[in-house]
Parts: C-alpha cells; structure tokens; sequence
C-alpha cells in the first residue's frame, strides 16, 4: 500500500498490509495534525502535494524495502484539507525483530518527511499562516 491521497488514512489497515507470516515485528507510525506549531495555535492546514509526489513515495520505499530485515512496507500521505486529530501520514514496516523494525520505519519516515514534494499552508488561531516546505 503506497499512495498520496486525499482520503482518510487508516493505520490498521496499513499494519495489516505488511502483516507477513515470517514477520516478528510491525512498527507503525502515525503523523497526526497537532493544535500548535513553534508555540502558535493552528487552526487548520491543507497539504498540497506535487503531480510527482506518488513516485518520489515509491522511490523511497523501494530504497528501504532494499533492506534485507525489511519484509514489507506501506506507507501513505494525505493530501487536501485536514483537521487537528487527521492522520497525514501513515507508515507500516514488518521485519523479523523489533530493532530492525523501529530502525526502518524511523528511515521511512524520516526520508518520506526529507524527500516527498508536499507543501503545508497553515492557519494560526491568531488569523496568520504559513507555507512550510515539508521537505
């Protein structure tokens, strides 16, 4: 499961895609939209997500399914307004053992955050906003 979409991201569904018999571990992640940024209040914000953004998703995928430990990966990102609570980001990574596990997804979502051409529009509480690369 790999996509950039402007629908709902259900992380369940997202462990259960990389859920695989010879898997000990599934570390999830969820990037939730959070009510403050650098001690401001958000109100809202809208991600907006390059025509390219789906390929760059799978590039990196591809990098970290490279791995040997890593047995599967799923990995989505939102896109379009969302609310304080919304899941923009969702990642699931299956492995043998839990170190490896952690470690990958961390890489995941480390590298989906360096690389994925998405740009955020933020509204404050206090009526001003921002764009913020998220690369």
């Amino acid at each position: 499961m790999i996509s950039v979409t402007t629908d709902p991201l259900d992380v369940t569904a997202h462990e259960a895609a990389v859920s695989v018999p010879q898997a000990g571990a599934v570390v999830s992640f969820a990037g939730v939209v959070r009510d403050h940024d650098h001690g401001r209040g958000v109100e809202s914000l809208t991600y907006e997500a390059h025509p390219s953004a789906e390929d760059v998703l799978r590039e990196v995928v591809e990098e970290i399914a490279a791995d040997p430990d890593v047995y599967a990966i799923s990995v989505s990102h939102r896109h379009g307004p969302l609310k304080i609570g919304d899941v923009a980001l969702a990642a699931a990574v299956s492995t043998a053992h839990r170190a490896a596990a952690f470690a990958a997804c961390a890489r995941l979502v480390d590298t989906v955050k360096q690389r994925l051409p998405i740009w955020k529009h933020q509204v404050f509480t206090d009526g001003t906003d921002e764009w913020v690369n998220c690369p």
